[in-house]
């Protein structure tokens, strides 16, 4: 049974930076494929970053380039996110989420079977 808890959420003034963790159990940091999603209030969610594990191989959204960065601790099981140069719009839920295995490994929501419940990241300006 695959589990992801999410950390590292909290307030932060503009500019400043927040690192987020997913501590995955059940899940194989080898081949899978895992990334950060994010919900602003009443907006759909939208896919921040994600990792294919086999490669390396990373994606961004076009708000975060530059900015956010996502990796992996594969001793630790453990996804990051580093969110640098925050800025109010930046605001939302994060969901840390991951592919079942053989799912096509892109930034898509519908491509993620399984979620965290989500870490609360608020900007003030």
């Amino acid at each position: 049974q695959v589990q992801l808890v999410e950390s590292g959420g909290g307030s932060v003034q503009a500019g400043g930076s927040l690192r987020l963790s997913c501590a995955a159990s059940g899940y194989t940091f080898i081949t899978g494929c895992m990334g950060w999603f994010r919900q602003a209030p009443g907006k759909e969610r939208e896919g921040v970053a994600r990792i294919y594990f086999g490669t390396g191989s990373t994606e961004y959204a076009d708000s975060v380039k530059g900015r956010f960065t996502i990796s992996r601790d594969n001793a630790k099981n453990t996804l990051y996110l580093q969110m640098n140069s925050l800025n109010p719009d930046d605001t939302a839920m994060y969901y840390c989420a991951a592919v079942r295995r053989g799912g096509l490994c892109s930034i898509r929501k519908t491509n993620f079977s399984y979620w965290g419940q989500g870490t609360q990241v608020t900007v003030s300006s």
